[in-house]
């Protein structure tokens, strides 16, 4: 096996290199078409007709003539304007605009405080050859202002793992027109994974159980997405992620899967389990709770002000949907 690898040591060298190549292809046409879309949604926007009705018809024609087309509802046209206009007269980043993907100018324009900052982290992108999820570690980690204070400048903090296609964005996978469940279950497993991280940190009395838990019912199994213990409620707390609008019969799968929990895995000392609902879809990201009945409204109340924030873990979704769809280990490594 060892003989095979190094005698096809050249040619998977050859295949990988043009693999990257074509999809930063990909993306510089992706980011001129966003550039263009921008440009003329700012020319039209001197009209006195442009508004929420305007960009509203124009989503609904995109989505007429490209059915499923990632970030061209009403917020993504917004976004690029918003890109057009935030570079259009900004000569330092013209030749870096297509070599960073479309979820690194997101993450740059939303969370970059001043044009010094955004030259610091297109500059960085370029350089590094970070993937969306990189760059947000670096951001949140407020490397930018802690190279600019220290009087030995700072390298990029290293990240941990394998190193990310950082042009395998969510948004060149749509336009490469991919199958949709091929995206969609990557997508979700990443999500999962993230938000499981994400829980633990923002939940200081959140203790991970497990990812995809087994319960059964009637000889049958289920797998709920995400398990803790929260021991301040002394209670299970399952997390269910789905991906597109929120249904009303998410709730009553979850309050099936919380009567399971009661039944087979709920301690006599331990408070009726809780689950919540995450719904990440292109337009909107939706949060809701599932409690049991038999809770007091004095209990509910507890229960919700313990819980994270349906605002916050909204917040997050929407940081997560703009994330790469492929990462590294069981979500499907492509490299």
């Amino acid at each position: 096996m060892g003989n095979e690898i190094t005698l096809a040591g050249d040619l998977i060298q050859t295949i990988s290199q043009s693999r990257q190549n074509a999809l930063r292809k990909v993306n510089e046409e992706l980011i001129n078409m966003y550039w263009k879309v921008g440009e003329y949604l700012a020319a039209e926007s001197h009209k006195a007709s442009f508004g929420d009705a305007y960009i509203d018809s124009i989503a609904e024609e995109i989505q007429k003539a490209f059915p499923g087309i990632k970030g061209f509802n009403r917020r993504g046209l917004y976004r690029m304007k918003k890109f057009y206009e935030t570079y259009k007269d900004d000569e330092f980043v013209t030749t870096l605009l297509s070599q960073i993907s479309w979820s690194n100018h997101l993450a740059i324009i939303s969370k970059a405080k001043s044009e010094e900052e955004r030259h610091f982290y297109i500059a960085l992108c370029a350089k590094e050859n970070y993937s969306a999820r990189e760059l947000s570690r670096q951001i949140d980690s407020g490397y930018y202002e802690r190279y600019m204070l220290s009087k030995e400048k700072l390298l990029p903090e290293p990240i941990k793992g394998l190193k990310e296609n950082p042009f395998l964005d969510s948004y060149v996978i749509e336009f490469l027109d991919l199958p949709s469940n091929y995206k969609e279950s990557d997508l979700r497993k990443g999500l999962i994974r993230n938000m499981k991280d994400f829980i633990l940190e923002v939940g200081k009395d959140f203790t991970f159980i497990d990812e995809e838990y087994r319960v059964q019912v009637g000889g049958k199994d289920f797998k709920i997405d995400l398990l803790f213990f929260h021991r301040g409620l002394q209670c299970l707390v399952a997390f269910e992620l789905k991906i597109g609008e929120f249904k009303p019969e998410y709730i009553s799968k979850m309050d099936f899967y919380l009567e399971a929990l009661d039944r087979q895995k709920k301690k006599e000392n331990e408070n009726p389990s809780v689950g919540i609902i995450l719904c990440a879809s292109k337009d909107d990201e939706v949060v809701e709770y599932a409690m049991s009945r038999t809770l007091s409204p004095m209990m509910v109340a507890e229960y919700q002000l313990q819980l994270p924030d349906k605002s916050v873990m909204q917040k997050k979704l929407q940081e997560l949907i703009n994330m790469p769809l492929i990462e590294d280990g069981e979500g499907g490594n492509v490299e």
